[in-house]
């Protein structure tokens, strides 16, 4: 094509993509990204219309990732025009009659892991639980308090008006056909035509495989599989309950032990409570009297057992890139001192976009990170 090299090729536009893309801007002029459908894609994991941010993880080193992409976060939404964090909390609960050993359960577990790291939080038993969040009936509440959850199309269309003022190339439809890496540069040849760049990083999740069988000499597959949630409604108060369940009142929620998550009313933006059925993989869900979110609901929730239910629509299509460890997968990949990879992030990568994108651009563009990202190196599956 005869075009300039560019400083920065990125495969894959999810949420990932645009954040490295982002992050990537601030350092090098000549940045393109290539988007096999169109940004936005209803079939991309970061989907949705609202998505967790938490801190609670029973894995410290998550739960400090977590807290430093919630830094990351707030920087970046100070470039917006609409919010982008809501910040109401995650509540963890746990019910006798349902997890009849409480101090095992994920709630008291993950708070020790806050404690331990001297995030902020705040403990609640049955009494105490009862008068601050009425809505629910349960033994034992944990909040973590800097916590809440993304608005994702402010997220996106701030990443978009970033990234066209500082002109990132974006180019949809794009087919990738072969990936050479030569002595300096990176060939990426596609259905539209060759490009050629001094780096290059893939992001394109459940896709990711793919993208590597067309690397010349590439031999690395990762063991990545689908995941998603197995239910997500959303449950319509009536009116003259709803100012109950909206976030300025009602906290994100969970009880991960029977499979569960819920968002409050983002006012204005979702219609009802989003309660969805999922199994994170490292979470032990045992076997309950909750099979739905509708068990869950009479169990746990029985402020909305007068609400209708509808399906939620927007995560219908998005499926999780789920790694065989369960680890992030973000490096060089083995053999490619030119290509950076970074996949595998599941259900709960999206609330660490913006520390996965700058930690992305950091070991493409300026040889290396400060963190510690050996656990999530590629090369453990050569």
């Amino acid at each position: 094509m005869g075009e300039e090299i560019q400083d920065l090729t990125i495969i894959g536009g999810g949420v990932m993509g645009l954040f490295t893309a982002y992050y990537a801007s601030h350092f090098v002029p000549r940045i393109t990204l290539l988007e096999k459908a169109h940004l936005g894609n209803q079939e991309a994991a970061s989907f949705s219309i609202t998505r967790s941010i938490r801190n609670d993880y029973l894995d410290p080193l998550y739960a400090r990732l977590a807290y430093e992409a919630r830094k990351l976060w707030l920087d970046f939404q100070r470039g917006a025009t609409e919010a982008c964090l809501i910040e109401c909390g995650c509540l963890n609960i746990a019910k006798s009659s349902v997890t009849p050993g409480l101090e095992a359960t994920y709630a008291v577990q993950s708070y020790r892991t806050l404690t331990d790291l001297r995030l902020r939080r705040e403990e609640f038993d049955r009494e105490s639980l009862r008068q601050r969040f009425p809505q629910f009936s349960a033994d034992l509440g944990r909040l973590d308090t800097e916590a809440g959850l993304m608005y994702v199309p402010a997220v996106t269309q701030t990443l978009l008006a970033a990234l066209q003022a500082r002109r990132v190339r974006i180019i949809e439809h794009v087919e990738v056909e072969q990936i050479v890496q030569m002595d300096d540069t990176v060939s990426i040849q596609t259905n539209l035509g060759a490009y050629s760049s001094t780096k290059l990083v893939i992001t394109a999740g459940l896709g990711t495989n793919g993208v590597l069988q067309r690397i010349a000499g590439c031999q690395t597959q990762f063991p990545l599989s689908p995941d998603r949630p197995s239910q997500c409604k959303y449950f319509l108060p009536p009116a003259e309950k709803r100012a109950q369940f909206t976030s300025d009142v009602l906290p994100v929620f969970a009880y991960l032990d029977v499979g569960i998550y819920g968002h409050p009313i983002y006012a204005g933006k979702t219609p009802g409570v989003k309660i969805g059925f999922y199994n994170p993989p490292d979470v032990k869900k045992i076997n309950s009297q909750i099979s739905d979110v509708h068990s869950f609901v009479a169990e746990c929730l029985p402020s909305l057992l007068d609400a209708e239910a509808v399906d939620v629509r927007d995560v219908d299509q998005c499926f999780y890139d789920l790694v065989g460890d369960d680890d992030f997968i973000m490096g060089n990949l083995p053999g490619f001192s030119q290509i950076v990879v970074g996949v595998g992030w599941r259900g709960t990568g999206y609330k660490y976009a913006p520390w996965i994108g700058q930690t992305l651009m950091q070991v493409a563009c300026q040889g290396g990170t400060a963190y510690d990202i050996a656990r999530f190196t590629p090369q453990r599956f050569v």
